[in-house]
Order: C-alpha cells, then sequence, then structure tokens
C-alpha cells in the first residue's frame, strides 16, 4: 500500500474526541453546549449556533476589510466584468419583503460572479424624487427633502441587515443636487438635438395630485397610476420628449432582447402592444352637413379596409375637430361631452349628431351594392380615443367587437351587415349574433370583390380609393412623445428659461445645476409649487440679459430612473454624466426588478440609452450600432411576495393579528366568535393586515437563513407565499451542515494532496483492498461523484437566475450525501466540503464564512480567497461502485443481502457463480447466515447470478 494512502486511512481512523478541541479552533461566536460522543456520527449536534451573532460578526469583518463594499476594485483590467444592478429602491422609509427579495436575489447573482473571478459591480442608491414624498410630507407638515433623507438612512441600515455586499461608494439620490445637475444636462443635450420640445398639448390632469401625468400613467379605465381617480383632460404647454424618433429601433430590437430568453417574453409582448405599430389605410368618408359650414372630410386610420362595405356608421371622439366645432353652437353636445370622463372605459353611450352624415368612399364605384351608397349616421362616442389614428372610427358591426356593441346599443333593430365569411358558401366561423372578426371571404355584400380572399380584397380597394384621394396606404403608432412637464415640486426643475425677447433659452452649463428653491410648498397647492419663489422665477436672459423667468415645471421622476444605471460607472463625475471610459462598463449585464416596470421605466430607459449611445459619452457605439443598444443584456423579472392573510368567514372581513386565536397555527380561530377563519395568500397590504417586517424577520431567523428560506420557497419569477413556519428546515440544514463541518474541518490533515491526486493514487491498489477498504472507496466515489452532478446542477441554476430555489434544494442533498458517506478519507470529505460551503456561499455569505474559517483557518474571506467549483468529470470510470449490495435468494426467496465487491467485468457462467459464494461466504453476514444449515450454500444444486451479481438464486434439495 502507497505510504500516502496508509497515511490518510491512519488519518480517518484516529478520529479526534470532541473534548481535544478548544473553543478557540472551532472559531464560534457561542457554544451552547458539547457532547462528549466521537465525532463519527454527523448528525449529533456539538453546540447549537447563533447565525444572528454569526451575521453580526462577518458584517463588522467586511466594514473593516471592504471585502464586499471594495468587490469592484478586487479585479484586474484583464477580468470579465459583470455589472449586476437591482432596481434602486424609492426610499419610502421601510423596506418590505418584495425589497428583500429582488435584492437578496441581486446580491447571489453578484456574488456568484465575484467567486467565478469576474470584476463585479454592484451598486445601490435612491429613487428619491416624486409624488409620493411630496404628498406625504404635506400630510407631516415637513420638507420632502428632510422626510426623503431620513427615509433613506432608515432603509440603508435595514439594507445593511440583509447581508448584501452593495459598493455603497457608488451610492446616489437621485434628489441630490450633483445627480440632478446631469439630469439637467441629459436634458440639455436632448433639447440641442431637438429631442426634447415644448408644445401645446391636451393632457392628463390628474385632479388630486394636481400634476399632468404622462399617457402610460393612466389606466386603462382612464384613471390615476397614483390617485385612482379619474383623469381629466386638458390643453397646457408642456415639454416632451422626442422618443418618436427612435420608435423603429425600439421595435426592431425587441427581437435581439427576444434571443437567449434575454428578457421575459411578457415584457416584450408589453413592449410591444405599448409601441403599437399598425399598418393599414387612412380612408376619407366625405361629409354632408345640413346647416354647417363643415366642407372636410372625416379621415379614418383602419388596418381592416377589406370591411369597408360593412361600415353601417361612424363615430368621433369627443375631442376631434368636428366636434368642437358643433359644440360651440349645440348646448345639449356639450353636456355630453362633459359627462364623458365620468363614464367607464366601456360605456356604450354615443350622442348622435343630427345634421352630419358621411359618405363611403366606396359609395362612387358604380358596382358598389346599394346598401353601401345609403349616408351614414355620425357619432360622437368615448370608446374613440382622439389620440390614436385620426380620432375617428368607421363602425363595422359585423366584423369589430365594439362596433357590434355599440351598434346594438343604438340600432338593435336594424340588421348587421356581413360582408365577409370563413368560406365561399357564406358560412361564418362567428357564433351566433356575434361578429367575425378574422380574414376570409368577401360576400354578396362586397359587390364585384364577392368570393376574394379578404386580404388582397383589402390592398385592391385601398389602391381603387388611392386613385380618387379617397385613401392611402399609412403607418401608425400608439407610442406618442414622452411628456415630461410635472406641476409639482419634489423633482428635478426643467433648466430652461423663458424670455419675452428671446424666446425659452437654455440654461448654461456653468449655471447648473438649477436648484430646488426652499418654498412654502406646503401652502400652494394649485399650480406650480415653484411658481410661488419670485427668487427662483425671477432671473436674467443668458441671450440678451434681459429680465426673463425660470421654468416653473419639473421632470417626471422617469428621467431620473431612464439613466441612474449609467451614472452609477462614475457617480463621482462633476463635469459629465459619466466619463466614456467608465462608460465602457456599460450595458448592466443582469438587471432584476418588477414585472410592473415592464413599460414605463423600461421603455423611457432604452430611449435614453439609445440616444446616449449616439453620442460621444459611449464610443463602444457608432452611428451603424448606437440604434441596437440596449440598457440591459438580461431582465430577471421577480415575483411578488404574497403574505398569509385570515379573513373572518362571517363578513369577509379581512382580520388584524390580535383579532385570531392561533394557538393552532393549523386551525386559526377567530377571537370573537372561535369559528375557524379563512386563510389565504395574498398581496401584502395595509389593509389586509399581512404585511411582514424583514428587518424583525432577520432580529429573529438571521439574514442568512432568511435569504435561503426565501430562495427557497419559489423559483424567482413565481409569487412566493410567505410562510414563516417553514423556515426551520433552512435553519436545520444550517445547524446540521454547521456540525459535519466541524467535524470535518477536526479530521483535517496537513497534506497538500488533492482529492483527485489521492483517487487517482488509491485506484491502483484496489487490487489488494479489503472490503472495508472498498467501502471506504465507495463511500469516497459516492462523494466524488454526486458533488460533480452537484457543480454542474448548481452553476446552471446561479447562471440561468431563475431557478435559485434549486440551488438550496441541491446543497441540502450534498450535505445528506457527505454525511452517509461519512467512511470517506479526510482528504476527499474536506474537498467536497470546501466545495459545498462555496456553492452556499452566493446565498449564506455570513454563515459560509464562518464555516470556511473552520476549513481553512489561515485563509482570508471566502469570497477573496475561494474560487467557484468547476466540475471534473475526468474520474467517472475510476470512482464507480466496488462494493454493491447482493440479495441472496434460496430457492426464489430471498433469505438475506450483503455487501460484497462488484463481481470483475469478464467473469460469467460458473467462474462468475464461484466468485460470488467465495465473496459472499467471505462476508461476516454471509458466514452466519449461508454456511449451514438448510441455507447451506456449498450444498446447493445450481447458483443462478442475475442483474450483474446483484441478485443471485441458489437451488437447494
Amino acid at each position: 500500500m502507497p505510504l500516502l494512502h496508509q497515511r490518510l486511512m491512519s488519518c480517518a481512523t484516529a478520529r479526534r474526541a470532541l473534548s481535544s478541541l478548544s473553543s478557540s479552533s472551532i472559531r464560534h461566536p457561542i457554544i451552547a453546549h458539547t457532547k462528549t460522543t466521537t465525532l463519527g456520527a454527523p448528525s449529533r449536534r456539538f453546540y447549537a449556533i447563533d447565525l444572528i451573532s454569526i451575521d453580526e460578526k462577518w458584517r463588522q469583518r467586511w466594514r473593516e476589510s471592504h471585502e464586499t463594499s471594495k468587490a469592484s476594485e478586487k479585479g484586474t483590467d484583464g477580468q470579465d466584468k459583470h455589472y449586476v444592478l437591482p432596481m434602486f429602491p424609492y426610499p419610502s422609509g421601510t423596506l418590505h419583503l418584495g425589497h428583500l427579495r429582488v435584492y437578496s436575489i441581486a446580491d447571489v447573482v453578484a456574488r456568484f460572479r465575484t467567486l467565478r473571478g469576474e470584476k463585479v459591480m454592484l451598486p445601490m442608491g435612491w429613487d428619491a424624487f416624486g409624488l409620493p414624498a411630496e404628498n406625504a410630507a404635506i400630510e407631516r407638515g415637513v420638507a420632502p427633502e428632510k422626510w426623503t433623507r431620513s427615509n433613506m438612512a432608515k432603509m440603508k441600515e435595514q439594507l445593511e441587515l440583509m447581508n448584501g455586499s452593495w459598493d455603497w461608494d457608488r451610492e446616489l439620490s437621485t434628489c441630490d443636487p450633483g445627480f440632478y445637475k446631469h439630469t439637467q444636462k441629459l436634458f440639455l443635450m436632448l433639447h440641442e438635438r431637438g429631442l426634447a420640445y415644448q408644445a401645446e398639448a391636451e393632457v392628463n390632469w390628474d385632479p388630486v395630485d394636481k400634476t399632468v401625468l404622462a399617457n402610460e400613467q393612466v389606466d386603462a379605465n382612464g384613471n390615476s397610476w397614483r390617485s385612482g381617480v379619474k383623469v381629466e383632460k386638458r390643453k397646457l404647454k408642456q415639454w416632451f420628449f422626442r422618443i418618436s424618433e427612435f420608435r423603429e429601433a425600439l421595435l426592431e430590437e425587441l427581437e435581439a432582447l427576444a434571443k437567449e430568453n434575454a428578457w421575459p417574453e411578457r415584457v416584450l409582448a408589453q413592449q410591444k402592444n405599448w409601441l403599437g405599430k399598425s399598418t393599414g389605410a387612412s380612408v376619407k368618408f366625405p361629409v354632408l352637413a345640413m346647416g354647417h359650414d363643415i366642407h372636410a372630410a372625416i379621415e379614418v386610420f383602419t388596418t381592416r379596409p377589406d370591411t369597408l362595405f360593412g361600415v353601417q356608421y361612424v363615430a368621433l371622439a369627443a375631442s376631434h375637430p368636428i366636434v368642437a366645432k358643433l359644440a360651440a353652437s349645440d348646448p345639449e353636445l356639450q353636456a355630453f361631452i362633459d359627462t364623458i370622463p365620468g363614464l367607464p372605459a366601456d360605456s356604450k353611450v354615443g350622442y348622435l349628431l343630427p345634421h352630419l352624415r358621411a359618405i363611403n368612399p366606396l359609395a362612387y364605384h358604380e358596382e358598389t351594392p346599394d346598401a353601401t351608397k345609403v349616408s351614414l349616421p355620425v357619432y360622437v362616442a368615448p370608446y374613440v380615443l382622439g389620440d390614436y389614428g385620426e380620432g375617428a372610427v368607421m363602425g363595422v358591426p359585423g366584423h369589430d367587437l365594439r362596433d357590434n356593441a355599440f351598434w346594438k346599443e343604438h340600432h338593435y333593430d336594424v340588421p348587421v351587415r356581413q360582408v365577409l365569411s370563413a368560406s365561399e358558401d357564406g358560412s361564418t366561423t362567428a357564433m351566433k349574433n356575434e361578429p367575425f372578426v378574422e380574414h376570409g371571404v368577401m360576400t354578396e355584400h362586397s359587390g364585384s370583390f364577392k368570393g376574394k380572399n379578404s386580404v388582397a380584397a383589402g390592398e385592391e380597394i385601398v389602391k381603387l380609393l388611392e386613385k380618387a384621394d379617397l385613401a392611402k396606404p399609412v403607418e401608425k403608432w400608439r407610442l406618442r412623445d414622452w411628456l415630461i412637464s410635472r406641476q409639482r415640486y419634489w423633482g428635478t426643475p426643467i433648466p430652461i428659461i423663458h424670455c419675452d425677447s428671446c424666446g425659452p433659452i437654455p440654461v448654461p452649463d456653468e449655471q447648473l445645476p438649477v436648484k430646488l428653491p426652499d418654498v412654502d410648498w406646503a401652502e400652494t397647492r394649485n399650480g406650480s409649487p415653484l411658481e410661488s419663489s419670485p427668487e427662483f422665477v425671477n432671473t436674467t436672459c443668458p441671450k440678451c440679459n434681459g429680465p426673463a423667468r425660470r421654468d416653473t415645471d419639473t421632470m417626471d421622476t422617469f428621467v431620473d430612473s431612464s439613466w441612474y444605471y449609467a451614472r452609477f460607472a462614475d457617480p463621482h463625475n462633476q463635469e459629465q454624466l459619466f466619463s466614456p471610459e467608465a462608460g465602457r462598463t456599460l450595458p448592466v449585464d443582469t438587471y432584476i426588478g418588477g414585472i410592473e416596470h415592464a413599460i414605463l421605466h423600461l421603455l423611457y430607459s432604452r430611449f435614453i440609452f439609445k440616444f446616449l449611445a449616439s453620442t460621444s459619452l459611449l464610443p463602444q457605439y457608432n452611428e451603424e450600432t448606437y440604434n441596437s443598444a440596449e440598457p440591459f443584456k438580461r431582465l430577471i423579472t421577480q415575483g411578488m411576495v404574497h403574505g398569509r392573510t385570515y379573513i373572518n368567514p362571517d363578513n369577509g372581513r379581512f382580520l388584524k393579528p390580535d383579532e385570531v386565536d392561533l394557538t393552532d397555527p393549523n386551525q386559526p380561530k377567530v377571537v370573537s366568535s372561535g369559528k375557524t377563519a379563512d386563510v389565504s395568500f395574498e398581496k401584502m397590504s395595509k389593509s389586509k393586515y399581512n404585511g411582514v417586517d424583514p428587518s424583525e424577520f432577520i432580529s429573529k431567523y438571521g439574514a442568512d437563513a432568511t435569504r435561503a428560506h426565501m430562495l427557497f420557497q419559489a423559483p424567482v419569477g413565481d409569487v412566493l407565499n410567505w410562510d414563516e413556519a417553514k423556515i426551520s428546515g433552512v435553519t436545520r440544514w444550517l445547524q446540521r451542515l454547521h456540525d459535519q463541518i466541524v467535524v470535518i474541518a477536526s479530521e483535517a490533515s496537513d497534506q497538500e494532496t488533492t482529492a483527485r491526486e489521492y483517487i487517482v493514487e488509491k485506484h491502483q491498489s484496489l487490487g489488494s483492498a479489503s472490503t472495508e477498504e472498498l467501502k471506504q472507496w465507495d463511500a469516497e466515489g459516492a462523494i466524488w461523484r454526486h458533488l460533480q452532478r452537484t457543480i454542474t446542477s448548481i452553476t446552471t441554476s446561479y447562471e440561468e437566475v431563475y431557478s435559485l430555489n434549486t440551488v438550496v434544494s441541491d446543497l441540502m442533498i450534498l450535505t445528506n450525501t457527505l454525511a452517509e458517506n461519512d467512511a470517506a478519507s479526510p482528504i476527499v470529505k474536506h474537498e467536497a466540503a470546501r466545495a459545498l460551503i462555496s456553492m452556499m456561499a452566493p446565498i449564506t455569505p455570513a454563515f459560509a464564512e464562518e464555516c470556511w474559517a473552520l476549513l481553512r483557518p489561515s485563509a482570508s474571506s471566502i469570497f477573496s480567497s475561494a474560487s467557484f467549483p468547476v466540475p471534473d468529470n475526468s474520474l467517472a470510470e475510476l470512482v464507480r461502485p466496488r462494493i454493491q449490495p447482493c440479495a441472496v435468494q434460496v430457492n426464489g426467496k430471498v433469505r438475506g443481502v450483503v455487501d460484497i465487491p462488484a463481481p470483475p467485468a469478464e467473469l460469467s457462467g460458473d467462474e462468475l457463480r464461484d466468485w460470488m459464494v467465495r465473496e459472499i461466504l467471505a462476508t461476516k453476514e454471509g458466514a452466519a447466515r449461508f454456511s449451514e444449515g438448510p441455507y447451506d450454500l456449498r450444498a446447493a444444486k445450481r447458483a443462478i447470478p442475475v442483474r450483474g451479481g446483484k441478485t443471485i438464486n441458489f437451488v437447494l434439495k
């Protein structure tokens, strides 16, 4: 036997007793109790770990050594770079479990990449401007800045408790003049290129928050995204960003983001829908106006010119110019228009314009059926949108669901005209009394187009009308330019000066930032609060030095978040948004946040990054490639966290914590009635009394256990039903693993031989190995094989991110494998333990540091001295099992199971039988049961080995 093998075997058999371990060698903050049993039983607990103390200990170590906050500076220029960024928080004052989830995921990705040897950037900052802070400040009578900064301080303390590796040296806040100076610079860069402009427009006015909203901030029911009230329409002069200039690039690059699932399909679909590119035709409907001076035709945009023969009415938006002209002399029409803001989005009401009729442009075609030549009623209808198409629709009840519903409401006794069918025989696939909305075949109501494919017919119809100047092919977009003006205080001031002589003049660079003034904003609820500060408003024109006024609007806070990720690359640059050199660290490699930002934030960020890519700030792009620039290579959208919610079965009321008796958690009772409460998991909210303070949870169980529990409960993209009771499984696992690490650390020898070298050398001596030695070999092989599979699986999970829950389960299973194969040599167990701890370090960093200090007492932090393990499958054939269980049958019935070596591959027939008999009888169990009496194998007439020697049947007399 080789000397190395002898030394290792000796080490394995000479287990130290726990009493020989000093507290200093254990290096654990609290020793609760010890047992004097030997360390060979890994299921025994030697002392209870204090996870909270471990967290505190290593957070202090990290602060002292800057192992985490300086992580981005540890690498060299030759290293791969990886920029991980969670969506930065709005400083509301308290972090919730949703924050804990997204920031835990981000930190896990960053730490994994760090262990892989990459140069990682994981910054943190604050989305500090916005209406919520201003409204809260008004309610509390405190300035928004004071309220916001107080909240930032509280939330930073909470973030520190999460064991995150945030680079606080890059911390930024959008309300700092040092940040919004550059937001103003960005505005001026856009203005210089003609991409920021001021225009009179009909805007969405929130009467509660008293400010203008972008189209994207109004829901499908016409309600404000913040206050929830019905939005009003007003005509105001506002500032816009010309996002429409980049609409083709924004649409085309969605295909690139779809490759390899870089962005979730759901997000891409929402962005594509919001961009809303439609190819169709603009069709003119001439007007017959009795008693009114209206000569213009009504222009309608349609994507279905094939349905023109089926038009039975025309509907106009309330904001249409014809409607505005008629309303001036029609009080009833004006009264109807005034009711529209209060109507639901699906309202079918309409106002018939009494002296106005429209003519179908096909009426001038000789072969058009008479029904199509009849003049059409014209309605004002709230379902028609003024800002899409031309603010007019052609009503086709036979082939459009909304048109059908409107027609039945106003003309229930008039037949619906079907001009398309699914087949030439006139049958349709539509349900009875429902419109046929698909493409198909033109019917007899389509004149000379009867029998033609509807798509081809539509193209011919447009060409026909184009000759008469009644139609033309057009392309329409749902996307509108981004309205950024806000009539509130707590935001970035727009850097424009208005001069009566010179017009709007950009604020010179040297005068930036235009700082927010101190105003009695709580008293200025009407109009822009900045207007109440004469010192702010009154200024000098930079061009003519005459008297002028500052712009008193502030920017939409989505302007801040549209570029903050780029500022993190160079947060202390006083002259530029960021230097071109820092710009080379962009884009963000992994961006993590909620699906609720699928349209607003992500679309605006894509627009701004494409603009920045067209400047010298991002030298990696040029005139040919800037349109393809994207700010976030990979987008991870985590699911929401739902809380356990208790409901009174009698009235459906949500129950407060003190209204529920949880003596038996499985049978929660309503205190007032004694009835069993209904239980569900719902989105956490104050009104449902189901919120959980992550700080309280961390103070109870520790940050590492909380992180592992949160990641283990559900895949990253799924809703997580928060169940506190289940964390006990995680804490038991950490305790069990720590006990094993104590044992393995105590067995360590001074040998520097790797497990691979040990296995290769030991394999050479297996021919003379005893059964016990073969059992040890099989234990080592089991650990080695399972370790390689686990490394492969966990590496994939970390890279994919969405399956982080399987990382925890894989680590738990590997922990069990280590315990089940305690006979393995210390060198194999030690290396497997180091790999296990390295793999769990991204999820439980403080616990991993503690275990690493046991395994490698002289090493520094695991994040600087370790590397993420790489699978080694080259020994697969060497480490196959040498001992296998053999079921011994006598006359067809199993009489015992013994462990014997795996039979040599070259044996078969009688040779295999004789070999197996010898091996069975050579075991202690075999000799006792099968060497005498009724089951004496030597008296067998026949022996039949099957399944490669895993079963053998002896036939006795």
